[in-house]
C-alpha cells in the first residue's frame, strides 16, 4: 500500500479559512506577489491586509512548527541569547530557547529560509527544534536585549521632535519658498535636514543617502563603510526635502533632469564641516548623497591608517625620495586620497613647494597650492600640470591618472626631478604597471619612472570595549584567511557589540596595504611587459606582503574580525588560482 502524503495547504486559505483576510484583499496581495516576486506573507503584511503575528500563526500551522507569539512575560521564559554568538543572533534574528536531548530550541521568523538552518546547525554546533516567532516581536526583542545594531538612535526623525505640518496636499516642487517652508530657521524642513545632518556627523557617518523610493523616501548612513537605514519618511515630504538639500549645496533647484554636485558648509558641535553634494535623476526622483568631508579626517597620523611598522618604515622612506612617482591604487572609496593627504601632511614644510590638481578639492590645506579641475571652462587635468610644472615645484599630487596625457605629464615631471603623487583603480598593485601599459605609457617609462606602488582597502575595527575572544572560530573561515589553528589559538576576536559601537562590534577603520617597491628584477620585468602573475610572485619574493597576509596579520593582533579580511581573501584565492593555471 502506498504511502499517503501529507497535503501543505495554501496559506492563502487558511487566512480566509480564520476570517483573517478577505477575498478581494487575498486577490490584491496574489497580484502583488506575482508582480514583485515576494512572498504571499510578505504582500499581505505590506498592504495591511494582516500582522505579521497572524501571517506567522498560519505558517506555523501550515509547517507543522511550534509557534511562539512572543508577547508575554510566559513567551519569553527560557529565552538565553547568551546560548550563541552575538553575531548570528542579529545577523539572523535567531533566539536560542534551550535544550532538549541535546537539540537546541531556536525562535525563527521564516520557515521556509532551509539553507539558514542549515547554516546555524554548523555555526551553533548542535541539532535544531525550529520555533516560529513574528520577525517583528523576535527583532524587538533581540534590539531590546543586546542593542539595536545601528550606530545612531531609533525612532523617526519626522516625529521624534519635528512637528513637519507642511501642508503637502497640492505638488508645489519649484516654488522652494513654499516646500521648504519659508527659508526660516524654524521651518519644519529645515529642522528635519538640520537634525539628520548632525545626528549624522556625531554617528561617525561619512555619508549621507537621501533616496526616493514608490512610496517613501529612505534616509541612510553610511558608517564605516556600510549603509545603515535610519528613517523612511513619507512620500508627501520628497519635494520639500530635496528643495532644502539642493537650495543649502547652492544648485538649481528647478532642475531635475541632469546630475548637479554642490557644496555645503556647517557648523555641527563647533566644527565647520563640509559636504559635497551629488544629486542624480533617478525614476521616483533625484538621489542625493551628502559626502561628510571632515577637516580632521586627513590629519590623523600616518601611524592611525593602519600601516605595520615595516610597511610604515618603507612608506616614509619612499615619500621622502626626490623625485619619482608614488601610486596608490584601489577601488572607490578605499582611502586613496586620505593616504596621499596624510603624506603631504608630513611633506608640508616651508622649505617645499606643493602643488595639487584634483577633480574636486575636497581638503583644504594651508601651504599647499590646491588647484580644481573645471572641464566647463578648459581647465583640464593636462592644463593644469603643464602650468604647474612652470612653477618648479617639489612635490606634485595628482587626483588619479585617468588617461594617456595625464600618464605621460606625470612620468615627464618624475624624469625631470619631481616627486609625483596620484591614484589609479587597480585591483592590486602589480596591476598598476599593465594599467599604465595598456593606456598607451611606454614600458620603458613606467618602469623607470615608478617608484612604488601601494593597493590598499579599508577594514572596519573591532570595538575596544565589547571585541571578545571567538571560542570556536569557523574553520573555513580560518582556511580562507590563510590561519591555522595552532595561529589563531586564543588571538581571534570576534564582534559583539555595545552601547559605545551601537551594537554593531566595530568602531571606526583602518587600512590593510600592499606594498610593492620597484627593483631592478621588477623593473626589468615591467620593461619587458610580463604579465601581472608574474610581477607578482616577483615581488612576492621580494617581501611584498600581500592585502590577505596583511590582514592576517591584523586579525592575529586583534584589529578586527576574520570575516572582514575573508571579503579580500575571495579575490585572492582567484588571484592564485589564475597564477597556478599559467
Amino acid at each position: 500500500m502506498a504511502r499517503r502524503t501529507r497535503v501543505r495547504r495554501k496559506l492563502g486559505e487558511m487566512l480566509l479559512e480564520a476570517k483573517v483576510i478577505t477575498d478581494e484583499q487575498l486577490e490584491t496581495a496574489l497580484k502583488l506577489s506575482k508582480g514583485s516576486g515576494k512572498r504571499l506573507g510578505e504582500c499581505l503584511i505590506e498592504s495591511g491586509a494582516c500582522g505579521d503575528l497572524e501571517v506567522t500563526k498560519a505558517l506555523a500551522e501550515q509547517f507543522a512548527m511550534e509557534f511562539n507569539p512572543m508577547a508575554s512575560a510566559a513567551d519569553l521564559e527560557g529565552i538565553d541569547l547568551d546560548a550563541a554568538p552575538k553575531d548570528v543572533v542579529r545577523k539572523h534574528l535567531v533566539a536560542p530557547a534551550g535544550m532538549a536531548s541535546g537539540r537546541m530550541k531556536l525562535i525563527i521568523h521564516d520557515p521556509m529560509d532551509l539553507e539558514l538552518l542549515d547554516l546555524l546547525r554548523f555555526r551553533l554546533k548542535a541539532e535544531i527544534d525550529p520555533i516560529l516567532a513574528p520577525r517583528s516581536a523576535l527583532k524587538a526583542y533581540i534590539d531590546e536585549k543586546l542593542g539595536s545594531g545601528s550606530a545612531v538612535q531609533s525612532g523617526s526623525l519626522v516625529t521624534e521632535s519635528i512637528d513637519v505640518s507642511v501642508d503637502t496636499s497640492v505638488d508645489r516642487s519649484v516654488d522652494a519658498s513654499v516646500d521648504i517652508g519659508g527659508g526660516g530657521e524654524d521651518a519644519p524642513i529645515v529642522k528635519l535636514v538640520n537634525k539628520a545632518i548632525a545626528e549624522a556627523v556625531r554617528g561617525r557617518a561619512s555619508d549621507i543617502h537621501i533616496e526616493p523610493m514608490e512610496d517613501r523616501v529612505l534616509l541612510r548612513y553610511r558608517i564605516d563603510g556600510v549603509c545603515h537605514v535610519r528613517d523612511n519618511l513619507p512620500k508627501r515630504m520628497q519635494s520639500a526635502l530635496l528643495a532644502r538639500l539642493k537650495l543649502m549645496a547652492g544648485v538649481n533647484i528647478a532642475e531635475k533632469r541632469i546630475p548637479q554636485d554642490g557644496r555645503i558648509k556647517m557648523d555641527v558641535d563647533g566644527d565647520q564641516i563640509d559636504f559635497r553634494v551629488s544629486a542624480c535623476p533617478a525614476y521616483h526622483g533625484e538621489s542625493v548623497v551628502l559626502r561628510i568631508l571632515r577637516p580632521d579626517s586627513v590629519r590623523i597620523g600616518l601611524q592611525n591608517l593602519g600601516f605595520e611598522q615595516d610597511h610604515l618604515d618603507n612608506f616614509n622612506r619612499i615619500i621622502r625620495r626626490p623625485n619619482g612617482i608614488f601610486l596608490v591604487t584601489g577601488p572607490t572609496g578605499s582611502g586613496k586620497t586620505t593616504t596621499l593627504y596624510s603624506a603631504l601632511d608630513v611633506l608640508n614644510r616651508p622649505d617645499r613647494k606643493i602643488i595639487t590638481a584634483e577633480d574636486p578639492v575636497e581638503y583644504s590645506f594651508a601651504g599647499i597650492n590646491q588647484c580644481q579641475v573645471n572641464e566647463g571652462i578648459g581647465l583640464t587635468f593636462p592644463s593644469i600640470l603643464r602650468s604647474m610644472l612652470r612653477q618648479a615645484p617639489n612635490i606634485v599630487l595628482i587626483g588619479e591618472i585617468r588617461d594617456r596625457e595625464v600618464a605621460d605629464i606625470a612620468i615627464q615631471a618624475a624624469l625631470t626631478g619631481h616627486l609625483v603623487f596620484s591614484t589609479l583603480h587597480t585591483n592590486d598593485a602589480p596591476s598598476a604597471i599593465t594599467r599604465l601599459v595598456d593606456m598607451g605609457v611606454k614600458p620603458y617609462l613606467a618602469a623607470s619612472s615608478i617608484q612604488a606602488v601601494m593597493a590598499q582597502r579599508l577594514i572596519r575595527v573591532l570595538c575596544k570595549e565589547c571585541a571578545e575572544v571567538d571560542p570556536s572560530p569557523d574553520s573555513r573561515v580560518m582556511r580562507l584567511v590563510d590561519i591555522t589553528a595552532s595561529e589563531g589559538e586564543g588571538k581571534i576576536l570576534r564582534e559583539t557589540g555595545c552601547g559605545k559601537c551601537g551594537g554593531i562590534g566595530y568602531k571606526g577603520r583602518k587600512a590593510i596595504f600592499e606594498m610593492m617597491q620597484m627593483t631592478t628584477e621588477i623593473r626589468e620585468m615591467a620593461f619587458e611587459q610580463a604579465p601581472v602573475s608574474e610581477l607578482r610572485a616577483a615581488a612576492v619574493r621580494q617581501g611584498m606582503r600581500s592585502l590577505l597576509q596583511d590582514g592576517k596579520v591584523k586579525i592575529l593582533n586583534g584589529v578586527t574580525t576574520m570575516n572582514e579580511i575573508a571579503r579580500f581573501a575571495q579575490a585572492e584565492v582567484l588571484v592564485t588560482a589564475n597564477m597556478d593555471s599559467e
